[in-house]
């Protein structure tokens, strides 16, 4: 099934963003090419593409997993979150309808 891990970041995240971005950016080079990554990527805080120095406010990664449990401890164990970089993290099942 597939599930939806939402993300929020600390206030002034970015530093900690950029240390731990390569092994997060790892984890889930790991899952596309385990064919369960539907999509990922930060919320940037302002609306652009690269929004500098206004960073960004989260992040959203939706994916298959065998279970609630298992996206959860795959979400526990983000580099990201370790690292400091978010404040919250909701993991909750999706269920994709489009695009077919």
């Amino acid at each position: 099934m597939l599930y939806a891990i939402i993300s929020e970041d600390v206030a002034d995240s970015l530093d900690k963003r950029l240390s731990a971005r390569p092994d997060h950016l790892n984890r889930l080079q790991t899952l596309q090419d385990e064919g369960r990554l539907v999509l990922a990527g930060p919320h940037p805080a302002v609306d652009a593409e690269n929004p500098g120095a206004a960073a960004f406010t989260g992040s959203l990664v939706v994916a298959e997993f065998a279970s609630l449990a298992d996206a959860q401890a795959w979400a526990d164990a983000d580099p990201y979150l370790i690292a400091g970089v978010y404040a919250n993290v909701l993991v909750k099942p999706f269920k994709k309808v489009f695009p077919t």
